[in-house]
């Protein structure tokens, strides 16, 4: 007889591990399933071992990222919905810290390598608007800029998430981003506008008290 799996079971092993993980606490088979009510087969049913493990860990992160990104809709104004794509990278890095962490741990391969690729196509797609539009110069390259861009919010929710920087540094984020639009071809007072109100929408001003969860 062909025991059903439980999706129960599954998410709670990528959520414990992550958890360890960003703990620092030492994931062993044995280790990640103590205390619950889970055998260490589950492991190797669920995930085949570890490595498949940290994979779906990673896949994880991507999908809860993924899936926040699909709530923001587009407006008429492209530079206003690429500082929104920001604070939603932004607050996902703060809502799981823990799966942030191993999103980014190029040593275990992705399940869907494609839907991590999706995430940075918003971007891609929110530059090419703002090119097409005027607001960006006819020479920008999408995918360039929307790596800048990338980068840019990577760099700051590494260092509130797990480095050493408290959470109202992201405040710092806006003027850079305003620095790389502008220098992309936006009107800087146009610019700031718009990257005001569109974090504004996703990220709202008092957000930069609210501590990471552990």
């Amino acid at each position: 007889m062909v025991r059903t799996k439980d999706p129960a079971v599954r998410s709670m092993l990528i959520e414990r591990a992550a958890r360890m993980l960003a703990a620092r606490e030492a994931v062993t088979i044995r280790s990640l399933v103590s205390g619950t009510s889970v055998s260490t087969m589950a492991l190797y049913t669920y995930f085949g071992g570890l490595p498949g493990l940290w994979s779906a860990v990673r896949q994880e992160g991507f999908t809860r990222l993924a899936a926040r990104i699909e709530e923001v809709h587009a407006t008429e104004d492209p530079v206003h919905d690429l500082a929104a794509l920001g604070a939603v990278y932004m607050n996902n890095a703060l809502a799981d810290p823990h799966l942030y962490r191993v999103m980014f741990d190029a040593d275990f391969e992705l399940a869907d390598p494609a839907a991590a690729d999706a995430t940075l196509h918003h971007l891609v797609v929110a530059v090419e608007r703002a090119r097409d539009t005027g607001r960006f110069r006819s020479d920008i390259d999408p995918l360039t800029l929307a790596t800048q861009t990338w980068l840019i919010g990577h760099g700051a929710a590494s260092l509130v998430t797990h480095g050493p920087l408290p959470a109202e540094t992201i405040e710092l984020t806006l003027p850079v981003l305003v620095a790389l639009f502008a220098a992309a071809g936006d009107d800087t007072a146009r610019c700031r506008r718009s990257v005001e109100t569109g974090w504004r929408a996703q990220f709202p001003a008092d957000a930069g008290s609210i501590e990471p969860r552990p």
